[in-house]
């Protein structure tokens, strides 16, 4: 089966290029695909704190993909895990998703915090985050999880 998606839109960054632990403070912009989407399509949005942005992540080579188990970042001092256990850029479909605080609506354009895609990338839909939708429990993750991110929202 194939799956065929058109983006509704672009993110605008000053981050150009694949990189990890940059993303503290970096307020980006999507920018919808005016010839589908008017203003209209954000309407309401800015009532909501945070979005959930699902973009594509189309500067990964797909010779690069990984269906397996790996070291999370190539470090051996952590567990080789499946591919669906972490959220590397190196997966299959090459699909990102991010949480991010909302900045503010300008006309066809979304202003957020912290979203961890790079300028150019599409963007494949945009969801407002609603508590119900988000865990009901204690969320758990193993410590390397956490080592890893530490750094990831560095300024």
């Amino acid at each position: 089966m194939t799956i065929e998606m058109t983006p509704i839109g672009w993110v605008r960054s000053k981050i150009t290029g694949t990189v990890d632990d940059c993303w503290g403070g970096l307020v980006s912009a999507i920018e919808l695909d005016t010839s589908v989407y008017s203003a209209e399509s954000l309407q309401g949005l800015v009532e909501f704190s945070h979005t959930e942005i699902l973009f594509h992540l189309d500067q990964i080579a797909p010779d690069r993909i990984h269906t397996g188990a790996r070291h999370p970042r190539g470090r051996r001092d952590w567990p080789a895990i499946g591919i669906f256990a972490q959220r590397g850029r190196e997966r299959p479909n090459r699909i990102g998703l991010s949480t991010c605080r909302i900045v503010g609506v300008e006309g066809t354009r979304l202003l957020v915090a912290e979203l961890d895609a790079v300028d150019g990338s599409p963007v494949l839909d945009i969801k407002p985050y609603m508590t119900e939708f988000g865990p009901r429990e204690a969320v758990r993750q193993p410590a390397w999880s956490r080592e890893l991110m530490a750094g990831y929202f560095r300024s």
